[in-house]
């Protein structure tokens, strides 16, 4: 489960944010690059709540979260009691979904990267972010509006449905406030918005991240950061099959 953040894990959907009061002016390669490790930096230990609403039905889970740099992500869900203990492993380019009621291990191709996530609207690249930013995206800084602007186009090797995203930060805490997600036609298919600033482990960080498909009228899917450490004894051993079935 791998933009935003992060995944969703994802979120799912990335910026490696200490407080910020910079003497110069960031280029665009260095905001990107805090954009790609905002709440992971070299470790990360994490327990968030996903909502998600659609015009059918309502669901919430609780979930934590182990991350190593870029390359290693562990993903389990705790709640609801029907769900628990479903949980994501990501290593490297690989990637599984353990199901304890079946106690099978299903490897995820990279062709279902891009699917959802539990039925949410983060996809499986979201939560557990795949693909660096910095590098796999060309950036381009607008720095005449309000907000500094990023505007990402996907390298020629990059393999992503996404045709452009757009990022708005602000110019004083280097923190996101809103990103777009365009297809290869340039039409605009989903969108994210960072709220709710808290101190989590020394650092300012959006708690909240409202995911919202702009092709899917009453879909919506927000997560929010309960508790984020940094920099933890997150050894790569943590982040094995065996662990993926057996980790309480």
């Amino acid at each position: 489960m791998k933009t935003t953040t992060t995944l969703l894990m994802m979120m799912l959907l990335t910026l490696s944010v200490w407080s910020i009061a910079e003497a110069t002016t960031p280029t665009a390669q260095e905001l990107v690059e805090r954009m790609d490790k905002l709440y992971r930096l070299d470790s990360s230990h994490a327990t968030m709540t996903m909502d998600i609403h659609t015009p059918e039905w309502q669901r919430s889970m609780t979930m934590e979260v182990w991350s190593r740099d870029m390359d290693y992500t562990l993903v389990r869900i705790l709640t609801p009691k029907k769900d628990a203990g479903i949980a994501t492993l990501k290593r490297q380019n690989e990637m599984w979904n353990y199901f304890p009621k079946i106690r099978k291990v299903i490897k995820v191709p990279p062709s279902m990267m891009m699917g959802s996530w539990m039925g949410s609207d983060f996809t499986n690249d979201d939560l557990v972010r795949e693909v660096s930013l910095a590098e796999e995206y060309d950036v381009v800084l607008d720095r005449t509006q309000p907000q500094y602007l990023l505007t990402l186009t996907p390298k020629e090797q990059t393999v992503t449905v996404w045709g452009r995203i757009d990022i708005l930060i602000d110019k004083t805490s280097l923190l996101p406030v809103h990103e777009n997600y365009f297809d290869e036609d340039g039409t605009p298919m989903r969108e994210m918005i960072f709220s709710d600033v808290r101190e989590f482990d020394g650092r300012q960080l959006p708690a909240v991240m409202e995911l919202k498909p702009l092709n899917k009228e009453g879909h919506l899917t927000r997560v929010t950061y309960d508790t984020l450490t940094f920099n933890t004894e997150v050894d790569e051993s943590l982040f094995t099959l065996r662990n993926l079935k057996t980790l309480k």
